[in-house]
């Protein structure tokens, strides 16, 4: 077992049951998520705890991709590295592609990624429309999709909260694996690659009841926007995840 894999498991066994016991963590339709090859996971994101609620719904080891600022800073570097997280460099095209392609890798060996479509945490706890690399991910390996909602998440940690409060009542609802195999072929199709991410992003609404904004989160444009030490050209639909 390599040192990421212990790390995982030491977590699993200290930190999984404090949560479950704190929060009341319940998990609704685990019978969903298949128990083996590649999968991608998907989820609203409203709160920094949702990258410890979602690896509990499954006994499988999940790998996140995760925006690029965590592995910047010396204080959280080492516990993402330690992961095996797969660093997301948002609004650089060739650096999110290079994200995506050792996603594919992943799932390719029968891994469990984790993403989340909006690519930035909800400024307001309402779900904003997805971008579509989750789609394109989904078309390249060949993966099923499973969908997860969780409530209860902000009401623990809030956005703007530097801890946790130290009670409260998460859900995680999973939904059926979703399949896209009508749509083999069509990565470069981008009004394919937007109906499969607005599909899945319909689900997790479904799943997490949330009310739906049909614009990109203001926070990702406003954070893409301000990196002007960028110097390669902006995301377009294509390539954004």
């Amino acid at each position: 077992m390599t040192n990421k894999n212990w790390l995982y498991r030491f977590l699993q066994l200290t930190l999984d049951p404090y949560l479950r016991f704190m929060y009341r963590f319940q998990v609704e339709g685990a019978e969903n998520f298949p128990k083996e090859g590649g999968v991608i996971v998907v989820g609203n994101h409203v709160s920094f705890m949702d990258s410890f609620w979602i690896p509990m719904c499954t006994p499988r080891r999940v790998v996140f991709l995760a925006k690029s600022e965590y592995f910047e800073s010396w204080k959280t570097a080492w516990f993402f590295n330690s992961l095996g997280m797969i660093p997301l460099k948002r609004g650089v095209r060739h650096k999110a592609d290079a994200a995506l392609q050792a996603g594919v890798e992943c799932l390719e060996a029968g891994g469990v990624l984790g993403l989340y479509p909006e690519g930035t945490r909800s400024p307001d706890g309402r779900l904003y429309r997805g971008r579509t690399g989750v789609a394109r991910l989904a078309l390249a390996s060949g993966c099923p999709v499973v969908p997860i909602g969780l409530s209860g998440s902000i009401d623990v940690m809030p956005k703007e909260a530097r801890l946790p409060r130290p009670r409260g009542r998460v859900t995680a609802r999973l939904g059926a694996p979703m399949t896209f195999e009508k749509y083999a072929g069509e990565e470069a199709n981008r009004l394919n690659v937007r109906a499969i991410t607005d599909e899945i992003m319909f689900e997790i609404m479904n799943l997490s009841g949330q009310s739906y904004v049909d614009q990109y989160s203001p926070m990702t444009a406003q954070k893409i926007a301000s990196k002007k030490e960028v110097k390669e050209p902006p995301m377009d639909e294509k390539t954004a995840i």
